[in-house]
Parts: structure tokens; C-alpha cells; sequence
């Protein structure tokens, strides 16, 4: 039989629920209006008496979006930064989060202290940006001439992923390891068919930072891209933005579409990708903060 609840509990949790509903539909409301100001006449969207949902309905603005090479040119930019920069930071953090992880390694303690140090203290944004401006040099003497690998390799070690990583690596039992190696594996083997597949939440949690963290990078990628037609999205719809000059305004009153409907669609196709892979991956969030978060 069910316990009743007390006047206190039962008030408690109207509150508690009236204020999760808040919060969530305030962070669902900037989407939800933006697909409406996309969506929405011209008039409406100027004058700004587009609240909650669409008034006028039309796709002209999606159309002129999708016309447009530069932002398929964009698009695909993103997806290669998004794709090679997740495998490049995935395949460096599993492999450095491994070798922290072993009490054999020479100098563990040390190479642990500086990792979590370079969460505490940085060299700043000046030698930061001349570090990647001499990489960028050395790509060009060797012939690698294409921008969009000096964002994928330079952007490659995240410190707070590989200790979540490490703190998972040493969850694991060392008995299983122990007769992974008297079965003959070898220490690639052992990463592989032992730590990787007991890991598995962790790892996706970490690959949909690293992923994340990629499609939405903006700032690096417009200091070291100098080729506009290797822009990511988010620097296309940056530029996007800024271009828009009271005379562009100007001429845009025969269309059917306001030109922040444009950027709206821009911002609205940038994040449909995220909503329909995150679900996939919520599943392992959860398991794989606590297992990389908490070390017993």
C-alpha cells in the first residue's frame, strides 16, 4: 500500500515540478521562436510580432538557405571538423587517459599533476594564438596547406576528458587485465578488448563532448581558417550576420522573408544534427559522468 503523502511533501513537490516545467520550456522558448521567425512573414518578423509560434507560414527563407553553395560548403566544413576532430581527441585521450591510469608508469604522479595544472593556469590567449600561427607554419612547410587540419589537431587534448577517462580506466578490475595478459594479449589487445567495452559510457560521454565542443567552435576556427571556403557553420552564420548593412535591409522589402528569417534558419539547421544525435547518446551521460567523475 502507498504511503500518503504529508501536506509538506505533497507541497514540496508542486513546487519542485512547477519550477522544472519553468525552467525547461524557458530553454525550449529560444528554439521553438526561432523556427517560428524563420518560418514566419516578412512583416512579422520586422516588427517584431512574431511571440511564440509562426504567423504567415512560409519556407521562403529555408529555401534561399538551402539554394546557396556557401552553406553547403559550410555545412560539409562542419561535419569535417565534427567528424575528424571527435576520432583525432577520442583516439589521443583514450590513449593518454590509459597510460595515467597504470601505477607502473614512471612519473605518473607527475604527468598527472601537470594534466590537472593546465586546468588551473593557462599561458593566455596571446601565446596560445602564436602557438597555432607557428603550427600552422610548420603545416605549410610540409605541404599540409588546408587549415581545417591545424583546428582538427590543434584543438586535440580537452584535460578534464581524459582525467574522466582515467578515473574509468581505473575502474576497472585488475584481475581482468592480469588474465587478459597471461591469455598472451598485448597491451593494445588489453585497451582494447578489456577497457574500451567496460568503458563504453564513459567513452560516449567523452565523445559527445569532444563532438559537441567541434560543432559549435567559432572562435578558434576564425582565427586560424583564412579560407572562406573552408568557414565552419558557425563562422558562416557569424559572417552571415555582420553582412547584413541597412542597404541589404533596404532592398529586401519586395521578398516574402525577412533577412533575420535567413539567420534564423542558419541557426535552426546548425542545431538539428545535436537534437537528433543526443538522443542516442543520453543513455550512456548518466553512467558515464559517475563512472569517470567518481574514483573509489
Amino acid at each position: 500500500m502507498k504511503r500518503r503523502l504529508e501536506v509538506s511533501e505533497l507541497i514540496f513537490k508542486i513546487i519542485s515540478y512547477l519550477l522544472l516545467t519553468i525552467f525547461a520550456l524557458s530553454c525550449l522558448y529560444p528554439f521553438v521562436y526561432a523556427i517560428s521567425a524563420a518560418v514566419s512573414g516578412r512583416y512579422f518578423v520586422e516588427y517584431n510580432k512574431v511571440v511564440l509560434f509562426a504567423k504567415e507560414v512560409q519556407f521562403d527563407a529555408f529555401r534561399q538557405m538551402f539554394s546557396s553553395n556557401l552553406f553547403w560548403n559550410a555545412y560539409s566544413n562542419t561535419l569535417f571538423l565534427t567528424f575528424y576532430g571527435t576520432l583525432w581527441s577520442l583516439g589521443i585521450s583514450i590513449l593518454g587517459a590509459y597510460a595515467l591510469s597504470k601505477k607502473r608508469l614512471l612519473f605518473r604522479k607527475t604527468f598527472n599533476f601537470f594534466l590537472v595544472f593546465t586546468m588551473w593556469f593557462s599561458a593566455g590567449l596571446v601565446p596560445q594564438y602564436l602557438n597555432y600561427i607557428n603550427t600552422k607554419k610548420v603545416f605549410n612547410s610540409v605541404g599540409i596547406m588546408d587549415d581545417k587540419w591545424l583546428v582538427v589537431i590543434a584543438m586535440g587534448m580537452a584535460a578534464m576528458n581524459i582525467i574522466l577517462l582515467r578515473n574509468a580506466f581505473e575502474g576497472v578490475p585488475s584481475e581482468i587485465e592480469e588474465a587478459a595478459i597471461v591469455d598472451g594479449a598485448t597491451e593494445f589487445q588489453v585497451l582494447n578488448r578489456v577497457y574500451i567495452p567496460m568503458s563504453k559510457s564513459t567513452i560516449a560521454t567523452v565523445a559527445l563532448f569532444f563532438g559537441i565542443s567541434r560543432w559549435n567552435g567559432y572562435f578558434w576556427a576564425r582565427q586560424m581558417i583564412s579560407d572562406s571556403n573552408e568557414h565552419p557553420l558557425q563562422v558562416f552564420v557569424r559572417l552571415k550576420l555582420e553582412e547584413y548593412t541597412d542597404a541589404e535591409l533596404m532592398a529586401g522589402w519586395n521578398k516574402s522573408y525577412a533577412s533575420d528569417s535567413v539567420i534564423y534558419a542558419l541557426i535552426v539547421c546548425s542545431i538539428i544534427p545535436i537534437l537528433v544525435i543526443y538522443p542516442f547518446i543520453q543513455k550512456y551521460f548518466a553512467k558515464g559522468v559517475n563512472m569517470g567523475g567518481v574514483k573509489e
